[in-house]
């Protein structure tokens, strides 16, 4: 168990570290921050930040050397930057990295576990789609098995014409059949050392152009009624990987129940609702699991809950928000740069009393 003011060692210097980070100080931690030289928006709440490039493992070591513990904020943190860490300091198990890394293992690592994938198939040449498209049919996704997020590495195949135009760069990929639901939504849940589980409430989901728009509360009958099966799968999954910390699993429910999408070893988007929704938020209770303190409650504690990003240049007026709503949580992320298609922040509405 870490003792107050100690030391958290975070990988990756985005939104999610930020939160972290915030949260860890309001329990008297500090934070050290890790990532390539960038628009590192972590930095600004941490006590301390190295940008050097994930292959400096002497920088890698100087990081590691002021830590009681290493964490992580996104799962594309390369394995041979994880090595570098002292496996003693290391929460959760890189294990959790390495199957949420490569779309293959991890459908196949689901499944496994008696989850449901959409149909796949690993694709490595055009003759590879083409016959994927064959048995699977289309209109389907191809999805780079590596490196995708936010719908980054997708393309839409519609016909069997478009998988002959399709021009191979050399990459693993895996083709995902389309599948019809009537919601999307995500399980996440906290893990302690000692295998105590505990999820939040579970949001309805809409997506636009492969990233997350809103997150919503309650989600609807849709999704209740196949909450706990999908639990179950995710619970699995935890323990399966002897996971420590924040785990989101993404599901689509569907007239044949839930059906599993990913798997992100971490704090998630779709849980930002958490911080001020529920008892405990998502990023307090991951710093909670990973310094090995007791968990919060995960109880939801309003009746309704909308959580929605702000991406791109709506941020130049966020402000506008705090004026026409002032019950309005706005959340900025510092980011520089207000490009199309980047997250910028998000704000949460929440009303009614539960129960």
């Amino acid at each position: 168990m870490i003792r107050p003011g100690g030391t958290i060692g975070i990988l990756g210097g985005g939104q999610l570290g930020r939160m972290m980070a915030m949260s860890a100080a309001q329990l008297g931690c500090r934070v050290i921050g890790y990532s390539p030289p960038g628009d590192n928006v972590a930095a600004e709440v941490c006590h301390d930040f190295f940008e050097n490039g994930w292959g400096d493992k002497a920088a890698l070591a100087a990081f590691a050397s002021k830590c009681d513990v290493v964490t992580w904020e996104f799962e594309n943190v390369p394995l041979s930057a994880v090595a570098a860490i002292p496996d003693n300091l290391l929460v959760p198990h890189p294990r959790a990295l390495e199957t949420a890394q490569d779309r293959l293992k991890e459908k196949r690592f689901v499944e496994g576990l008696g989850g449901k994938p959409a149909p796949y198939a690993p694709v490595d040449s055009e003759s590879d789609l083409a016959a994927a498209v064959e048995r699977i049919g289309a209109p389907g996704i191809l999805k780079t098995a590596r490196d995708g997020y936010d719908g980054k590495g997708q393309w839409r195949i519609a016909s069997a014409r478009d998988a002959e135009s399709f021009r191979f760069p050399g990459k693993p990929y895996v083709y995902e059949g389309m599948v019809e639901f009537d919601a999307e939504f995500s399980v996440i849940l906290v893990r302690d050392a000692d295998g105590e589980v505990r999820f939040w409430d579970s949001t309805a989901n809409v997506h636009s152009g492969g990233m997350l728009e809103t997150s919503t509360l309650p989600a609807g009958e849709a999704v209740e009624a196949q909450v706990q099966q999908a639990r179950e799968i995710a619970r699995q999954t935890a323990e399966a990987l002897n996971y420590v910390g924040v785990l989101t699993l993404e599901f689509f429910a569907t007239k044949s129940g839930p059906v599993f999408n990913e798997m992100a070893p971490r704090v998630h988007n779709s849980g930002h609702w958490t911080i001020e929704g529920a008892a405990t938020s998502q990023f307090e209770n991951h710093i909670r699991a990973v310094c090995g303190l007791p968990l919060g409650s995960t109880e939801t504690r309003f009746a309704n809950i909308e959580m929605r990003n702000i991406v791109g240049e709506d941020a130049l007026t966020a402000y506008d928000i705090l004026g026409e709503d002032t019950e309005a949580h706005l959340h900025l992320y510092g980011k520089a740069e207000a490009r199309e298609g980047r997250k910028m922040g998000h704000v949460t509405r929440v009303s009614g009393s539960r129960g």
